[in-house]
């Protein structure tokens, strides 16, 4: 029994007409609607159309989807569905759909090769809307800025083929390439020195563009942050400020305020403000807010010792820059000082024959005020008047 089936196996076997040793191979443009013709599967195979249905003839694949259809009529090779050649091969070179045209009566195996080419289906898509890139200033041209690159689910020419920047500036240029497809590499490249205090930030699109025909595009938004460094010293609004106090302000008092900027930013633009070590010891009747440059009395002021202080003002910024200003302080007098009287000859007691218009008394009167403070006038006590 055993040996009455190997005959019967064997016989089977060598009425099977072998696969030709070459397959049938033919292309497809992916994405085309189902019932495209492929090719006429029945002619290259020689095959009349007639054999096809007497032979029984159908397709099978190994995964058992059927991505073509055969008309047996005319024995032309179909498309049974709208083919993705991403969905079904990926990124990979090469998309090839390998089944069996089978012919059941007498059993023989035909094995066809699809090739799904690729078409330019798909745009460059970046992974976000904006990317955010800081540089300091002023930093240096040639200096290369990696970015992530957008992708392209085509392959070959219908991938990615050039960037470009829109609007142009004068500041950037982009670079794109590597040493091969697998390694390509998106730069944004500096070309020009950075000023914050001139702009302080930039936007432009980058543009991803492919191959196909037509080409498709993809952008993404840069946003460029300029990054501070302390490249500017602070600068005074006045180069000598003047002002006036009474020599009998209070302490405490406000004489005037100095005020100095710095086109640098976060603490490289911080001023704070101190007397100059220049200046000499009577700045010690004054006092500075180092915050807000207030210049204050810190004690009582005497017009009659100092008419005039001469002060010098550092303003430094938060990286050690500085700049110096003069400042200068003048008293006002007041009256505060009563004249002084002192006789100088006396004659005492006077003969009773003393005639008019006798000298009978020297005497010197002063005033240490000045101005119409500082004018004396002098009266006897039974209300007759003289001048000085």
């Amino acid at each position: 029994m055993a040996i009455a089936r190997q005959v019967l196996c064997l016989s089977a076997f060598l009425s099977v007409v072998h696969v030709r040793s070459q397959p049938l191979r033919y292309s497809v443009a992916e994405e085309g609607e189902s019932g495209s013709v492929v090719a006429n599967v029945a002619e290259d195979a020689g095959l009349a159309p007639v054999q096809l249905s007497a032979r029984r003839a159908r397709l099978a694949s190994e995964d058992g989807r059927q991505h073509f259809r055969l008309e047996r009529g005319t024995g032309r090779l179909v498309l049974a569905e709208r083919l993705d050649r991403e969905e079904l091969c990926g990124q990979a070179d090469v998309c090839t759909l390998p089944f069996e045209l089978v012919l059941a009566n007498p059993l023989q195996f035909l094995r066809v090769e699809v090739t799904v080419e690729d078409i330019n289906d798909h745009a460059p898509v970046f992974p976000e809307e904006q990317v955010t890139v800081n540089i300091p200033e002023p930093g240096n041209p040639g200096s290369r800025f990696p970015l992530e690159g957008a992708q392209d689910l085509d392959i070959g020419s219908n991938s990615i083929q050039a960037y470009s920047i829109s609007p142009e500036n004068e500041y950037f240029s982009v670079f794109f390439g590597g040493q091969s497809e697998d390694e390509k590499y998106v730069e944004l490249v500096l070309e020009k020195p950075l000023d914050r205090e001139e702009q302080a930030d930039m936007r432009f699109s980058l543009i991803a563009v492919d191959g196909g025909s037509p080409p498709r595009s993809g952008t993404i938004e840069i946003l460029i942050f300029v990054l501070d460094v302390n490249d500017n010293s602070p600068v005074f609004t006045q180069r000598v400020y003047v002002g006036k106090v009474l020599e009998n302000a209070p302490e405490g008092s406000v004489v005037l305020r100095v005020v100095a900027t710095d086109l640098d930013a976060g603490p490289n633009g911080d001023i704070s403000y101190q007397f100059s070590q220049a200046v000499s010891q009577s700045d010690s009747a004054f006092v500075i807010d180092p915050v807000s440059g207030e210049i204050k009395l810190s004690k009582p002021l005497d017009f009659e010792t100092a008419e005039r202080y001469e002060l010098s003002v550092r303003a430094t910024d938060g990286g050690g820059l500085s700049a110096i200003c003069k400042v200068l302080v003048e008293v006002v007098d007041v009256n505060d000082n009563a004249p002084e009287l002192v006789v100088s000859s006396l004659s005492s007691p006077l003969p009773e024959n003393t005639l008019p218009g006798t000298v009978v008394a020297l005497f010197n009167v002063k005033d240490r005020d000045t101005g119409a403070n500082g004018k004396i006038s002098c009266a006897l006590e039974d209300q007759l008047s003289f001048s000085l």
